[in-house]
């Protein structure tokens, strides 16, 4: 069976990747707008690219606790794309804060905190290398060189569709694995 107008929230809520899809297919022009109405003063595509995949991982996680028909679900989708984006403009306007607020003593970062971030890092490795090689070569081309997801699938060869849905399955099967091995659950 397929997701139609008629069924897909019925699909989603039993967690069919098919109307997940439908999800992505319907609605993506909407939330970007939504996203990129809050997001655009940062000028960052790359905080956007990963807003709107954080949003579609929420409507995926969160669509059980939906009730109400089409038109109910289009208000909810927008809701949890408008406060996502929030969330994700106050993160970098922190992070943008905390950026410019360094003095040169304060640039300097100690043994530990090196140690601590190599540690991460190398965690994090381990964890991407679960992933199936081409998950791998997505993860890292996005998060360890910063490449947006157009660039990305110019390099591998595919659609920017199948690249953002391998970026939301493979921020899935990270954070599964990561809270398996107690590491916490918190996916980049």
């Amino acid at each position: 069976m397929k997701s139609t107008e008629g069924n897909f929230i019925e699909r989603l809520q039993r967690q069919e990747e098919d109307a997940l899809e439908f999800v992505v297919d319907t609605y993506l022009p909407l939330i970007k707008g939504v996203t990129y109405k809050v997001l655009s003063p940062l000028k960052n595509d790359g905080v956007l690219e990963e807003c709107i995949n954080d949003i579609f991982l929420s409507i995926w996680n969160n669509s059980k606790k939906f009730h109400g028909d089409k038109t109910d679900f289009r208000k909810w989708i927008c809701a949890i794309a408008k406060f996502k984006a929030i969330d994700y403009y106050r993160k970098a306007m922190k992070k943008m804060e905390l950026t410019s607020g360094y003095t040169e003593v304060d640039s300097e970062k100690s043994v530990e905190d090196e140690l601590i971030i190599l540690e991460d890092r190398k965690e994090l490795l381990q964890l991407i290398n679960l992933l199936e090689p081409v998950d791998r070569d997505i993860f890292i081309m996005k998060y360890f060189l910063g490449l947006k997801n157009e660039d990305i699938s110019i390099k591998l060869g595919l659609t920017k569709a199948s690249i953002d849905n391998r970026i939301y399955r493979g921020k899935k099967k990270l954070s599964q694995k990561a809270t398996n091995l107690k590491l916490g659950g918190s996916v980049v």
